[in-house]
Parts: C-alpha cells; sequence; structure tokens
C-alpha cells in the first residue's frame, strides 16, 4: 500500500507563527529603547550646552557689574581727592591794590576807635609792636603818632585812617595766609598778619613823605 501523506499540524504551523511574531516584536521594542535612549541622550548633551552657555552669560554679566561698579568707586575717590586739595592763594592785582587804597582814604569807621590800642603779643616772642622812627621807639598809636608829628604833617584822624587801613589790609591778607597755613589756629594767623602789617607799604605809619 502506498504511504500516506500527512498534512502539516496546524497546531505547529500556528505556534510557530506565534514564535516569530514574539521574536519581531522583541526585536522592535529592542530598537525602540535604542532609539529612545539616543534621543534621550542627545536632549542631555543640549541641556549641558545650554547650561553651560548660560553660566558663561552669567560670569560675563558679573565681570561687566565689578567693573562697573570699580570704576564708580574709583571716580568717587577722585572727587574726594579734589575736594580736598588745598586751593592756591588768590592772587592780588594791581587793581585790587588800587581800589584798597582808594577805601583806605575814603573809608570812614561807623564807631569811634579808642585813643589807645593794646595789641596781644604772643609769649615769649620779640615785641613787634615796637616801632623805631629816627632814633626814637614808639609802643602804640599815641606815641608813633606823637613821633611823626614833629617830623611831618599828620591827618586830622590819624586813628580812624590806620584802622581802616588795618581793616582793607586784614581782608586781603588773611585769606592769603589761611590758604598758605592751614593748619594754624587764627591767633597764629593773626601774629603773622601784624608782622605783615607792620612792613607792609600800606601802613600809614610807613608811608612818611
Amino acid at each position: 500500500m502506498p504511504k500516506k501523506f500527512v498534512g502539516e499540524n496546524s497546531k505547529a504551523v500556528a505556534a510557530r507563527q506565534r514564535k516569530e511574531n514574539a521574536k519581531t516584536e522583541k526585536e522592535q521594542k529592542a530598537k525602540k529603547i535604542i532609539e529612545d535612549a539616543e534621543w534621550e541622550d542627545n536632549d542631555e548633551r543640549l541641556k549641558k550646552k545650554q547650561q553651560k552657555k548660560d553660566e558663561q552669560e552669567k560670569k560675563r554679566l558679573e565681570q561687566l557689574q565689578k567693573k562697573a561698579e570699580a570704576k564708580a568707586l574709583l571716580e568717587k575717590e577722585m572727587e574726594s581727592l579734589k575736594s580736598k586739595v588745598v586751593p592756591p592763594p588768590p592772587k592780588i592785582t594791581r587793581a585790587q591794590i588800587t581800589q584798597m587804597k582808594e577805601r583806605v582814604i575814603k573809608a570812614e569807621p561807623e564807631k569811634p576807635v579808642p585813643a589807645r590800642v593794646v595789641v596781644e603779643e604772643p609769649p615769649l616772642e620779640e615785641n613787634i609792636n615796637r616801632l623805631q622812627i629816627d632814633g626814637e621807639s614808639a609802643q602804640t598809636i599815641d606815641e608813633a603818632l606823637s613821633i611823626l608829628s614833629d617830623k611831618t604833617e599828620v591827618d586830622k584822624h590819624p586813628e580812624k585812617r590806620l584802622k581802616a587801613a588795618y581793616t582793607a589790609f586784614e581782608e586781603v591778607t588773611l585769606p592769603r595766609l589761611k590758604a598758605e597755613n592751614p593748619t594754624l589756629r587764627l591767633s597764629q594767623l593773626k601774629q603773622m598778619l601784624r608782622k605783615e602789617w607792620l612792613k607792609s607799604p600800606e601802613n600809614p605809619l610807613n608811608q612818611r613823605t
């Protein structure tokens, strides 16, 4: 008898088909996992790159701010130094000297001046109020005028003219002395002023004809 042909088992075919389907599905999942990982890796790199860029920009802005603050501080210090610089002593022009002479001649005191003027002398210093006029000594205005009256013509009110001249001389000279000697007290500046006054040509006692 001929051998009977046996057809393929349908169950085996179905099982093989399921196996192949499962294999294909597994491969697709694995492929998707790999692709997702690559995308995540790229995203992470982009994030790091952007973060680094942001940090660099932040540092740049901080440096600019520090430079601006340093510049502002330097400008403030320069302004402070300028305000502390001692101004040069004022220069006396020829016109100011002429005006001062005119004020001495025309000035009239508001209050009467005592006949005797006592000038305070610093201790242990040479008496700067003593005048030598042609060998004669004078310590006060009255004594000086008495000596001068024998030598030359004297104004009717010499004590008024002397006070006005000294006031005008003080207004011009004292600011200069303050600028040249900023550390001295007012009393010391007054002493220097009196010394210059006794030698000054603006002093009527030195303007003998």
